[in-house]
């Protein structure tokens, strides 16, 4: 049989690395060209992988729960027909020079290796680098699954644990291997990557190596283990179950979870909004009494039967109006040029909380919707990011956020930007309050809105103006038609 690989693709606009965070098949499988094998998650989205070519699952290299490296085999597979026999009885008969076949059979693998990343350009193999993973070649055939088709690991596997201690020469003066993701990891832990053992092709120090490191660190008894080879394998995924399973032991008095996916590039884009732009924030408290009123009333049109009608959506027209009243928020930066960049349409982000994080997709072209066309790209929207399937295209391009922080009680807040927006408006809770109404203290349902701006595009004049035309429309709703 021919052992086909698959390798982890870059998804998305130059993205390094992915997590498997379900396999949909298994080995002894069937899959067909173009049968989604995994889902995986990026930086930006979860996304489902096709397989390429038909044939048999024959091995799947990570398990559910590990980041990957863009270009690294995740799933290799058994295709075409079976004659494996003559190049199985050449290796065997070849076994006296095995020292020699096994380069030449890796040969190929590089030279067909196609580049993945912009700049990266083609990678070569390690080993022509490091030769001295020759010894446990066992242990990394079993993680990459090319010696699957030829018997010769059997008789190699007992000379495995003898080298396998030597393994670890990192301190020998050599600059360990490992690409530029899993040397971050490593400083970000505090971990000597010369102290770590490397499991990777071509003594190339994996993510699961330096979880591993920090695990034993942390945890003495997990060194024990390192002592025995054969378990060497099993310390891969050690890490993985580790990071996923909740702490409880009470002796234990910290837990450390690795940031990835949504939520690491999240928190490396809102640091670098809050110290690119400046930010200002205003607020506005008033009564929006009449709004909440109108949204009974929409809730009851035949018209709009089937539609979600609530606050959120009668908040998002309001401020396309405003929108359409103050044109110039509707901007952005550009460094590079030292240029405002202003924007005809409104593609409008929506802040939602998903089990993965906090993501920003937004309604394309919002500003040529109708009320009841709004709704729907809503609700598409929120139920969407939910499943976790948005796709990265429905992040990308936004001009203006809006952010319902009033849905967990909360009055207000202080939003950082979306980067490369130029406005985002948080929506606190609406409650029944003491008002004055018509020289009168009633309950009215009152809310307060927080607008924070990039003062590079938006001074203080316009960003009040806009805030406070947001708030004349919710406070009075007819003006969604006279303003607009």
């Amino acid at each position: 049989m021919t052992i086909r690989e698959f390798k982890m693709p870059d998804v998305g606009e130059g993205l390094t690395e992915a997590e498997i965070l379900k396999w949909y098949v298994q080995p002894g499988d069937t899959v067909t060209d173009g049968q989604v094998v995994c889902e995986v998650e990026t930086a930006k989205a979860a996304v489902e992988l096709p397989i390429p070519f038909d044939g048999v699952v024959h091995a799947l290299l990570f398990e559910e729960g590990t980041t990957v490296d863009v270009g690294q085999v995740i799933i290799s597979v058994q295709t075409g027909e079976a004659e494996a026999p003559a190049p199985a009885a050449a290796a065997v008969e070849a076994a006296p020079a095995a020292a020699e076949p096994a380069p030449a059979a890796a040969e190929p693998a590089p030279a067909a290796r196609q580049p993945v990343l912009v700049g990266y350009g083609v990678s070569e193999a390690s080993t022509k680098r490091r030769p001295r993973k020759a010894a446990p070649a066992p242990a990394v055939a079993a993680q990459n699954g090319t010696a699957a088709p030829v018997a010769a690991p059997a008789p190699a596997a007992p000379a495995a644990p003898a080298p396998l201690p030597a393994v670890p020469a990192q301190p020998s003066g050599e600059r360990p291997l490992a690409k530029p993701p899993v040397r971050k990891l490593a400083k970000d832990l505090g971990i000597d990557l010369a102290s770590v053992v490397p499991t990777g092709d071509g003594g190339v120090v994996t993510r699961e190596d330096v979880h591993a490191a920090a695990a034993a660190a942390i945890t003495p008894q997990a060194a024990a283990p390192a002592a025995a080879p054969a378990a060497a394998p099993a310390a891969v995924a050690a890490p993985v179950a580790q990071a996923a399973a909740p702490a409880v032991d009470a002796s234990v008095r910290e837990t450390r979870i690795p940031v990835k996916g949504v939520r690491k590039v999240t928190a490396q884009a809102m640091v670098g909004s809050a110290f690119t732009a400046p930010h200002v924030t205003e607020f506005i408290t008033f009564d929006v009494t009449r709004t909440m009123k109108l949204v009974q009333e929409l809730k009851a049109d035949p018209d709009l039967a089937g539609l979600r009608i609530n606050p959120l959506l009668l908040i998002a027209k309001a401020v396309l109006v405003a929108i359409r009243r103050n044109p110039d928020v509707n901007a952005s930066w550009d460094e590079a040029a030292q240029e405002i960049v202003l924007k005809h349409y409104v593609n409008l982000g929506i802040a939602a909380a998903t089990p993965r994080g906090l993501i920003v997709p937004n309604i394309k072209d919002a500003h040529a919707k109708t009320l009841g066309e709004l709704s729907e790209s809503l609700s598409a929207l929120v139920a969407t990011a939910r499943d976790g399937k948005t796709s990265p295209a429905d992040m990308q391009n936004g001009t203006i956020t809006l952010t319902n922080v009033g849905v967990f009680g909360v009055d207000t807040g202080t939003p950082i930007l979306n980067p490369g927006e130029s406005a985002i408006l948080a929506v606190g809770a609406i409650k029944l309050q003491p008002w004055v109404h018509k020289g009168k203290v009633k309950p009215r349902h009152v809310t307060t809105l927080a607008l924070s701006f990039d003062h590079r595009l938006i001074d203080g004049e316009l960003g009040s103006r806009f805030l406070a035309d947001i708030a004349s429309v919710l406070e009075h709703p007819r003006r969604l038609i006279t303003w607009s």
